[in-house]
């Protein structure tokens, strides 16, 4: 569907268009009363939200990130479906799955009766995905943009066998500097330490960040907070659906490895991530949907 056929169904005047993105991917500007942000279409991936109260974006983006078909973009929150991480059969597919580099349908647009404004996209499988993954499926993201950034994936099993999945909203936060965050709220929690052989440990007090840090923690609380200092501003993320949570930063090394991110980037950005891994497996039977829910709030310190 062209950019203009797409602002005729979809488009909201002076609240939401489309337009052509970079890599030629449409993207959807919202500019509301409560904040703006930017779309990807590909992907299903939000690359920008901005409360009109803020000075700084909540995402980072990197500035190196790529636009084509088949890579992911770097930075914004990136979905992980339909599994997280490696390949969990380690036969070669591509970590994080595919939803991430898909072009996604517009399924709908509207303003809230709060007057926020609604976003709803939704992804099938095709031929190309079931060779892939050999399910039928059918998934629904709700992007809502008000004061606060609410994002729902619903996953519907339209096939005759149950399967199993693993999912992220993979979120990369952008901060002042890595060295001035704390993340709150999951002080004694166990967790797997994918730098270390995915050793089980447990946290001691609140997380800072003075290392590569990879971590997947269990039987987490649906309330996390980002301490961002040099911002003045903490980042509240509720979320249902999961009872797993990933901590990420780079750090130095990885980040001038990576040929989509700037040496120094690591300093920007963490990834406190809502996901349902390790052991949270979810099984979806046929007829059947698991939904997973993110909620990001501003507050100001």
């Amino acid at each position: 569907m062209s950019i203009e056929q797409l602002n005729t169904d979809y488009g909201i005047a002076g609240q939401l268009k489309f337009v052509e993105g970079k890599g030629g991917f449409p993207f959807i500007e919202i500019n509301n009363t409560m904040a703006k942000a930017l779309i990807s279409v590909y992907g299903g991936q939000v690359l920008s939200f901005q409360p009109v109260t803020e000075a700084e974006d909540l995402m980072f983006l990197s500035e190196k990130a790529y636009y084509q078909a088949g890579k992911a973009i770097k930075g914004g929150i990136p979905l992980c479906w339909p599994w997280f991480g490696a390949d969990p059969e380690d036969n070669g597919r591509s970590s994080h799955g595919f939803a991430r580099n898909q072009l996604w349908t517009v399924l709908g647009t509207e303003i809230t009766p709060g007057k926020e404004t609604r976003v709803k996209l939704g992804l099938e499988d095709t031929e190309q995905t079931r060779k892939i993954w050999p399910h039928s499926f059918n998934l629904t993201l709700i992007i809502t943009v008000g004061d606060r950034l609410t994002l729902e994936l619903i996953t519907r099993n339209t096939g005759e066998q149950t399967f199993t999945i693993t999912q992220a909203f993979h979120p990369y936060f952008k901060v002042g500097e890595i060295s001035k965050v704390k993340v709150l709220g999951l002080e004694d929690t166990e967790y797997l330490d994918k730098v270390d052989n995915f050793q089980g440990k447990k946290q001691t007090g609140v997380i800072t960040i003075t290392e590569e840090v990879d971590r997947i923690y269990t039987n987490v609380p649906n309330k996390l907070v980002i301490e961002d200092a040099s911002f003045k501003r903490a980042i509240e993320i509720t979320s249902e659906g999961n009872k797993t949570a990933v901590v990420w930063n780079p750090w130095s090394e990885l980040s001038a490895k990576a040929a989509d991110l700037e040496d120094s980037d690591y300093q920007r950005f963490i990834c406190v991530e809502t996901v349902n891994a390790a052991k949270d497996i979810v099984e979806i039977s046929p007829n059947n949907e698991h939904r997973l829910l993110a909620n990001y709030k501003i507050e100001r310190k």
